[in-house]
């Protein structure tokens, strides 16, 4: 995964000191170096996440028929207040061990759910203490950005995650829904005095659409490395003006179909060349890996561009996004976005160790592996990491995560399962995990064949 997208058959990759040494075929193992055996797989960098709302993996798969109207509501209206910071940091244990054990060595935790400095703190403690690598984008949707950034112990923890050796960085995270007199000013503010990038969430169906982005140009707010997430429902001359100012975008193409933030907009980053990245969102809906969230961008992408043709009579003879493409976005893209990609992102002399070898010995659909862009989207899955590295220290071997404490993690979970189900009560959690469907008229179908009779006749 280097800038050509170098392939190399029957490659070795040398790693000392936590670092690539060297990369490429026949090398000769050191005396003493601990040697696993990669034939018949594919080596590949670490995959990368650059928005994963880690604390609320202490509910994953509750909200599976949610509309983003239900998540709003439960999450920032209702029942989201009751989250203690225990369980902000359970869902951030159980999240960063679910990344790892995936192939993804690097997750940005969109962490909007940090009330108070207690969240945050905890927020941090988990990252910090999990294996693996994380941007803490520190986030509390619950009062103003104009406020919570200019809260001293905030700014703090936001110091903290930025310098500290454990993380990999921080961001500020907060959305710009438009208004005229634009009072994000300071948290922007705030950003620049820190030094950390601004996340935000753009291009959302009725809640950040061009509007947010006109005001952020317009007061010089728009900088480079700042990250647009989903951006699926914009103008192009939204997406001008993130190419122009040195944007990237994440892409969470299973959120964008689930919840109707707009159509993925890969086509559109394409047509402006603005860099993407791919992105979870959320495991309170969707799936938590990258061969997921590469195998629907693709899908997504391809599906619009034959509807399109369909619609003039046209038939599309040569798909325009390619495999390759989605797996640069979920590695190459991902350290870009997080502005890391002289350190991780591929697999090159001198970058940090975060290597993954996609094998299992086990099953068929691992062989023959003909094409490896091909067989990365298309064929393989979660199952078929078999090593994981993160400075060239094993965190997964044989199939099997061999750092953290699971155990641990799952009793923390239990924890906040139990405390939040208590809270709520059965009816409301049963009704929280089951929404009802509202009633609609369902119209008898006019041409029903009855036995017996020779013809359509109306039901």
């Amino acid at each position: 995964m280097d800038a050509s997208h170098t392939i190399i058959p029957n490659g070795d990759v040398l790693v000392v000191d936590g670092r690539i040494a060297e990369v490429g075929p026949g090398l000769p193992a050191p005396d003493g170096a601990y040697e696993i055996d990669a034939a018949g797989g594919i080596l590949m960098p670490g995959m990368i996440d650059t928005h994963r709302h880690m604390w609320q993996t202490a509910m994953r798969g509750y909200g599976a028929d949610w509309t983003l109207t239900q998540y709003f509501v439960w999450y920032y209206l209702e029942h989201g207040m009751k989250f203690r910071p225990e369980d902000v940091a359970a869902g951030n244990l159980v999240s960063a061990l679910d990344a790892l054990e995936s192939g993804v060595t690097t997750s940005v935790d969109w962490s909007h759910g940090l009330r108070t400095p207690e969240h945050g703190e905890a927020a941090f403690d988990s990252l910090a203490s999990s294996p693996g690598r994380f941007v803490l984008a520190y986030g509390n949707l619950a009062v103003a950005p104009w406020e919570w950034t200019q809260d001293a112990a905030v700014r703090r923890i936001i110091e903290k995650a930025r310098d500290d050796s454990r993380m990999f960085g921080a961001q500020i995270a907060f959305d710009v829904p438009g208004d005229p007199g634009f009072p994000e000013a300071p948290a922007f503010q705030t950003a620049r005095e820190l030094g950390v990038a601004v996340t935000t969430h753009a291009g959302v169906w009725g809640a950040t659409n061009d509007t947010g982005i006109e005001r952020m140009y317009d007061n010089g707010a728009m900088q480079p490395g700042y990250v647009y997430v989903h951006a699926a429902t914009l103008s192009d001359e939204s997406y001008q003006k993130i190419a122009a100012t040195g944007g990237t975008v994440s892409l969470a193409t299973e959120s964008e179909q689930t919840c109707g933030q707009g159509y993925p907009p890969a086509a559109a980053l394409r047509k402006h060349g603005i860099p993407a990245s791919l992105s979870i969102d959320t495991s309170v809906w969707f799936s938590s890996d990258m061969f997921s969230a590469m195998r629907t961008t693709v899908g997504a992408d391809r599906a619009l561009e034959h509807y399109i043709a369909h619609q003039t009579g046209e038939t599309v003879t040569h798909a325009t996004i390619r495999v390759e493409e989605v797996v640069d976005w979920a590695t190459r893209g991902g350290a870009r976005a997080i502005g890391k990609l002289d350190e991780v992102g591929s697999l090159e002399r001198g970058k940090l160790a975060d290597v993954v070898l996609i094998k299992n010995d086990y099953s068929p659909t691992m062989t023959p592996i003909v094409n490896p862009y091909g067989h990365l989207v298309y064929q393989a899955g979660r199952g078929d990491v078999h090593t994981v590295l993160v400075g060239g220290e094993v965190v997964k071997f044989d199939g099997r995560l061999i750092a953290g404490d699971l155990p641990g993690v799952r009793s923390k979970l239990e924890n906040t399962v139990e405390y939040l189900h208590r809270e709520l009560g059965d009816e409301a959690w049963q009704a929280g995990m089951h929404p009802e469907i509202p009633e609609a008229e369902i119209l008898s179908n006019p041409y029903q064949y009855r036995k017996g009779e020779g013809g359509a006749t109306g039901g």
